[in-house]
């Protein structure tokens, strides 16, 4: 029974700056304060975890934040006890001494390899499939997170498109456009600034800090902000993550990265532009180009392929002011798919949802 399954452990390793754990530590908030579960985060980086919990202390091993525990992971961190159910976050490994206190564990706790988010087709079939360890008695079960109802979802808290309707209804608007900034440091950063700058209307860039205000600088000098024609370059602090999704949901456009911003940007409703995580052999473009075939259905063709050319342009650093030029002639009608398409996300299960609802058949 789900109520058996009241301690879940989370496992994190931190790649991607603010990827890994921004999804990590939504996720941990989601299932202490609406499904009521005993949470610890085990995090091996906790000072990425401070801009988006600012309360934290870096310093400390563990420590109690927004209903989660929070465990700094080292090699010689203790292990008193495991979880009832442990999610291994996008296959971080879980430690050789909490495996051996698993395998020990009656009954055994549910153990759950949280995946990437992914759009490919193949994931879905791969869904829940389970692996059981080669010397322990244990049963890893693969859990993918993806667009569809044959999927795992993705995160979405309760009450979500209810607040970011409320703020889009009483947002005042004037002439400008308004357009985030949260990317990798290989995007064409310069070539966006360049186009931007040629604007016949007021263009507001919000940058975010880190990897992004580091390209702008290297392109634009100083430390901002900056004025170059009809653009104003707004450089902005960290934001703790409810903050950084009332910034998506005030701009008209967003360009985001990772995992983590790329979905908040979907819930926002907003046109958007996603910079993927690079990856050897450009292996990454079958993962951006599944999402695009499957985001775009429902688009004219010149909207369409309008999305597909500067999603690509922006991850392989070709022609962004063409792409920009047709992806802004189109905008209305993008924004009008993107609503729907967050509509038809929140008819399925939230990941959070249905990561209880799969653990509690596995008891």
């Amino acid at each position: 029974m789900a109520s058996m399954q009241l301690h879940w452990d989370i496992f994190c390793r931190v790649i991607d700056n603010y990827g890994d754990i921004g999804v990590c530590w939504r996720l941990a908030r989601q299932l202490a304060n609406e499904h009521g579960k005993q949470v610890r985060l085990w995090l091996d980086d906790l000072n990425s975890l401070q801009p988006l919990c600012p309360a934290i202390d870096v310093f400390q091993a563990e420590q109690h934040c927004l209903g989660v525990e929070i465990i700094h992971w080292t090699e010689h961190a203790a292990v008193d006890r495991v979880g009832e159910v442990i999610i291994e976050a996008f296959a971080c490994e879980l430690p050789d001494r909490y495996l051996k206190v698993m395998s020990q564990t009656t009954p055994k706790p549910c153990w759950i390899n949280l995946e990437y988010l992914t759009a490919e087709t193949w994931a879905e079939d791969c869904h829940g499939m389970a692996s059981p360890h080669p010397s322990l008695p244990l049963i890893k079960y693969f859990f993918f997170p993806g667009f569809s109802s044959s999927s795992g979802g993705v995160l979405r808290e309760r009450g979500l498109m209810a607040e970011c309707g409320k703020v889009l209804v009483n947002l005042s608007r004037d002439d400008a456009l308004d357009i985030s900034l949260f990317c990798y440091d290989t995007a064409p950063v310069g070539e966006l600034l360049e186009v931007l700058a040629q604007s016949t209307i007021p263009v507001r860039l919000h940058v975010a800090p880190g990897k992004p205000l580091t390209a702008v600088i290297a392109h634009l000098g100083g430390s901002g902000p900056w004025q170059r024609g009809q653009l104003s370059v707004l450089p902005f602090d960290f934001l703790p993550q409810a903050d950084f999704d009332r910034l998506l949901w005030r701009c008209d456009i967003n360009f985001v990265r990772g995992e983590d911003s790329f979905v908040r940007a979907q819930w926002a409703t907003h046109p958007f532009v996603w910079q993927i995580y690079q990856q050897d052999d450009d292996t990454h473009f079958v993962k951006l180009n599944a999402f695009l075939e499957r985001y775009t259905q429902g688009l004219s063709a010149s909207s369409a392929n309008a999305t597909v050319n500067l999603f690509k342009a922006w991850n392989s650093g070709g022609n962004i002011g063409q792409a920009w030029a047709s992806f802004l002639g189109v905008k209305a009608e993008i924004a009008e798919h993107n609503r729907r398409w967050a509509a038809q996300l929140a008819e399925n299960p939230d990941l959070a949802n249905a990561l209880v609802k799969f653990c509690a058949a596995k008891v």
